[in-house]
């Protein structure tokens, strides 16, 4: 009869080896098996992260391309109610686009026009500040505690000429590159415009034949995370466009009140920089500020500092808990630290989609982990269209009995829960009404039962 102890000291081995892979060699036989699950974890995140450095240099290479799109993504988002209030009037998808898209031109070109007019009124006003506040310097400088004499000044407006001739060609590059730039600029501008254009016409469509391209297994769960994805997105552009236009009107009216000039062309940096969280306000802030200084000297800029971060404490304390939280589920630190590392990687580009990409990325991969998308009954799978549209579409491309009800049922089911929202909303802004008091002696007794007369 075999040996029991003999038994019990092979058991754990034998279990060890049926749930780990086989040893191969007789090196491997001697690696711990928590050096071994390390091992088979590390390689697979070394290919993981050799992939995503990939696809970041691959989209680096296009950047003329693939940001003039993801600007058009979030313009479409914030301009598609004005395209369905339009389409809802019997407006053709196309023709409502091309209104959408004509709008916005004409107000940006608007404001860009008028902000031009206030800067070039602007700086005839603060080029003679400039130039009493460099005298007032220079002074200080002579008279003040450093004691530079103006020959030391002159010497020293001297060595910046020279050092600007001597790096001349250097600045010609530069002065090339630059044109460069501005002409992948106006290459960016059509291609955004352009996209947007489609995606406000057809983006629903665009994105169901995406969703096609996944294999049969998986296509409920890409078109529901890319939904849910989606909606959170364009949740974020509305919020944090109100929030850039509180801290726009907020900063330019006091910036006019204290008498700043260029207060038009500030408002409209605020309101652009706000875009980028966090940092974006501090940066258009300070030039606020100092505006103010050189124009209006210690005090004024003082008092500029003060509705600054004024305008500052009503965003952070009041606006974003309130309206971002709705939006992005994300600490103020994983904010900072997601506009940081895109800084860092992609400049600019990066500050502004930092945020966006992650809060888009925290639903998605939310709603996939969760295997929401399992008994998710919202997942549209046909594209949205009024019931003139559907009929238009029905003649045009022959459609079946099955798939115009499909598409009406698509419709009636969005309408209904537009209006339910629509009344969830009434309700809450609706001022509770508060039960009068209970007199004296009298308890929960007295009080009718719900529904009596």
């Amino acid at each position: 009869m075999p040996s029991t102890s003999h038994d019990a000291e092979r058991s754990p081995g034998s279990w060890q080896d049926h749930d780990l892979p086989p040893l191969h060699g007789n090196a491997a036989g001697g690696v711990a098996i928590p050096v071994r699950v390390a091992a088979a974890w590390s390689w697979r995140l070394i290919i993981i992260l050799a992939a995503v450095g990939l696809l970041g240099y691959i989209l680096s290479t296009i950047t003329v391309v693939i940001i003039p799109v993801l600007i058009a993504g979030l313009l479409a988002g914030l301009l598609f109610p004005l395209v369905k209030w339009l389409r809802a009037r019997h407006v053709p998808a196309g023709l409502a686009a091309g209104i959408a898209v004509l709008s916005l031109v004409g107000v940006v070109t608007g404001l860009l026009v008028l902000a031009g007019r206030q800067i070039v009124l602007g700086f005839a006003q603060l080029s003679d500040s400039v130039v009493i506040g460099t005298q007032q310097l220079l002074g200080w400088l002579e008279d003040g505690p450093l004691n530079i004499s103006a020959d030391s000044i002159n010497e020293w407006i001297d060595d910046l000429g020279t050092t600007v001739q001597d790096n001349s060609e250097a600045i010609l590059s530069g002065a090339m590159s630059f044109g460069s730039t501005a002409g992948n600029v106006l290459t960016g501008i059509i291609i955004m415009l352009f996209t947007l254009l489609f995606f406000l016409m057809d983006g629903e469509r665009i994105w169901l034949f995406l969703v096609r391209l996944f294999p049969v297994s998986a296509r409920q769960a890409v078109n529901g995370a890319g939904r849910r994805g989606w909606t959170s997105l364009v949740q974020y552009a509305r919020i944090q466009g109100f929030v850039a236009f509180v801290d726009a009107v907020g900063i330019g009216v006091g910036a006019a009140l204290l008498g700043v000039p260029l207060a038009l062309p500030i408002g409209i940096l605020v309101f652009l920089g706000s875009f980028i969280p966090i940092v974006g306000a501090v940066i258009t802030g300070a030039v606020a500020v100092l505006v103010a200084l050189v124009a209006n000297g210690f005090g004024n800029a003082m008092a500029m500092l003060a509705v600054v971060l004024l305008v500052q404490q009503i965003e952070s304390n009041a606006l974003q808990p309130l309206v971002m939280g709705r939006a992005v589920s994300l600490h103020p630190l994983a904010v900072f630290l997601a506009v940081a590392s895109g800084t860092i990687l992609f400049g600019i580009a990066g500050a502004l989609f930092a945020v966006p990409v992650m809060a888009f990325l925290n639903t998605v991969v939310r709603y996939l982990v969760g295997r929401r998308w399992a008994d998710d009954d919202e997942i549209a799978w046909q594209p949205y269209y009024f019931p003139w549209e559907i009929k238009k579409h029905a003649r045009r491309n022959e459609l079946t009995r099955d798939q115009v009800m499909a598409q009406l049922q698509r419709f009636r089911r969005t309408r209904a829960k537009e209006r339910l929202q629509a009344a969830l909303k009434r309700e809450t802004r609706r001022p509770r009404e508060q039960a009068p008091a209970p007199e004296g002696g009298t308890g929960g007794h007295d009080r009718a039962p719900s529904g009596t007369d």
